[in-house]
């Protein structure tokens, strides 16, 4: 299984390193897809953390190439990924082909973006809980949330949670249920 991890500078490390290492200790390939080549900044919290080597930009890739999207929070990564569109677009072809994705913290401003989360349930950083239901989505405050491949968590203190839901999803592969939101406007256009 190859999975993406969605990021760019600012992105809280430990959100990504934790599950890129759950996705590696089940035999599957991660893969490190940002905005541009070269590196991005990882932060603990406020500090600066590592740099991490980016595989492949975003205007090079598709959901076709993937099995399974990661997108970790941190504030600003996020927040910078959700005003390209190609970024933006590479997560919405993962719920238009129903396949899993897995999204914590910060991480679910993209699926605001990519007007993915009408009639979900999900749960995030509880800054994000007013964008969530105004995109249409149900928002919770829990631990992990998981709705028809979709598994999303609050925090880094979530992440034990975060990574066995991920792992247990993406093996079970494509869902039914993973779409596009209901009413979005390629649902409107069809």
């Amino acid at each position: 299984m190859k999975v993406a991890f969605l990021a760019t500078d600012m992105v809280e490390q430990v959100e990504l390193t934790r599950p890129w290492e759950a996705v590696e200790q089940e035999g599957w390939e991660p893969e490190l897809v940002s905005l541009e080549h070269g590196s991005i900044q990882g932060m603990n919290h406020f500090d600066p953390g590592d740099r991490f080597e980016v595989d492949r930009a975003v205007a090079e890739v598709g959901a076709d190439d993937y099995d399974a999207l990661v997108v970790p929070g941190g504030v600003a990564n996020p927040d910078m990924m959700r005003t390209r569109r190609e970024a933006v677009d590479f997560v919405r072809a993962f719920f238009e082909q129903g396949k899993p994705v897995a999204v914590i913290c910060h991480g679910p401003w993209m699926l605001v973006e990519a007007d993915v989360v009408r009639g979900r349930e999900l749960t995030s950083w509880p800054s994000l809980a007013t964008d969530i239901r105004n995109a249409g989505g149900t928002w919770r405050d829990r631990e992990v949330v998981v709705d028809n491949g979709l598994v999303t968590s609050r925090k880094p203190d979530d992440l034990d949670a975060f990574c066995a839901k991920l792992v247990e999803e993406f093996e079970e592969g494509r869902h039914a249920g993973q779409r596009a939101s209901v009413g979005s406007p390629a649902d409107r256009s069809a």
